[in-house]
């Protein structure tokens, strides 16, 4: 990606049922498309017309998606070593958010699940600090953001799973059995022991699920991350959560396209906005869905209907936090437009662009589109 260009949330191409879309939707835009070729590496690329010298570097081994990450460096040496350290803090954020996965002596959000209504969890701060976060938002937005939903989440996954693997035999799960999920997930029963650093969950049958904020605030720590090591111009792309470290070494900001959630349009990108400092984060129902009798039913649950709502295509948030930017795109995308934007208008910071089943835009009073000067 050369100065100038439009940067993709998404610049490969990872999930199988996008997969043959969106390349003939990207390649058709002109845009080159890098090949993900799965195995341990690092693949970087020096941009030798640029002063500084900017680089790219790319891995796909965290949070089930592709982190690409563009900075300038002294050298290739260098922005490979730093490459590397970035790689390694969000693997470890990845283990401490996995809710599938056990890993030696680390104590993540499976662990904490697996001990429902048996026993209190101590966990490292980066654990603790995220829940207590997801608390503060599920307050924030009247529940629609909500970290304790695990145990509906659950099975809507085993669901789209199968859904997935045999289509012709694709299934909703019953609403009987959603709404006895749906009876264990009060907050309330998330009980987070600041003193003792501890987790407990009081009801056996409920589980976490940060899925709606845990990548977000994980691309949010990576960016502190980066300047702490002396990348001082950057950005990080890990799936749709992009954030800004600084601007483009010409003191111009980073340029972030806001993707068509309509997979078949000769436009590829709806519009585009500069990120300094600042981070961009869409949620929507094209990219992990599957369906049932011709219709979709997208992986973003509301907890107020125990479905995928049906409101919009995307929504996507510009904020300074990614964290926050990350779990309003998922409440935004379950709320109504009114309800939605009222939200918006009360936080600082932050601004939101709303794409609905039809095709409409709507933004924020506050919403910029990117123009080059």
């Amino acid at each position: 990606m050369r100065d100038g260009e439009i940067s993709f949330p998404y610049p490969l191409l990872y999930l199988r049922e996008l997969r043959c879309r969106r390349m003939k939707k990207i390649c058709r835009a002109g845009i080159l498309v890098a090949v993900v070729i799965v195995f341990a590496g690092l693949v970087c690329m020096q941009y030798r017309d640029q002063n500084p010298q900017r680089y790219e570097g790319q891995f796909f081994d965290c949070f089930d998606t592709v982190t690409m990450i563009t900075g300038y460096a002294d050298s290739q040496q260098d922005f490979s070593e730093k490459l590397e350290l970035l790689q390694a803090k969000l693997v470890y954020y990845h283990q401490l958010y996995d809710i599938y996965h056990t890993y030696d002596g680390v104590n993540n959000l499976k662990t904490i699940n697996d001990n429902a209504g048996v026993e209190a969890v101590k966990v490292d701060a980066e654990i603790f600090d995220l829940l207590k976060f997801g608390k503060e938002m599920y307050d924030k937005t009247e529940g629609r953001l909500h970290i304790a939903y695990g145990s509906v989440l659950s099975l809507w996954h085993e669901y789209r799973e199968e859904g997935l693997r045999n289509p012709l035999q694709a299934k909703l799960p019953p609403q009987a059995e959603l709404e006895a999920r749906a009876a264990h997930i009060d907050i309330e029963k998330v009980i987070l022991d600041e003193q003792s650093s501890t987790v407990y969950l009081a009801d056996a049958q409920m589980s976490l699920d940060v899925g709606s904020i845990g990548k977000g605030y994980a691309v949010q720590k990576l960016a502190a991350y980066a300047r702490e090591i002396g990348l001082k111009h950057a950005l990080i792309s890990v799936g749709g959560n992009v954030c800004a470290v600084g601007e483009r070494a010409d003191g111009t900001p980073w340029r972030v396209g806001i993707e068509n959630p309509t997979l078949d349009s000769e436009k590829p990108y709806l519009a585009a906005v500069g990120l300094s400092d600042g981070c961009l984060v869409t949620s929507g129902d094209y990219q992990r869905y599957y369906e049932v009798d011709g219709e979709r039913y997208c992986h973003i649950i509301d907890p107020e209907t125990n479905m995928p709502p049906q409101y919009f295509a995307s929504v996507s948030v510009q904020a300074e936090d990614s964290g926050v930017a990350d779990a309003l795109s998922t409440s935004l995308f379950n709320m109504e437009y009114a309800q939605g934007v009222s939200l918006v208008d009360n936080m600082e910071g932050v601004e939101a662009m709303w794409v609905g089943k039809d095709g409409e835009i709507r933004y924020s009073s506050g919403f910029k589109v990117y123009e080059e000067k």
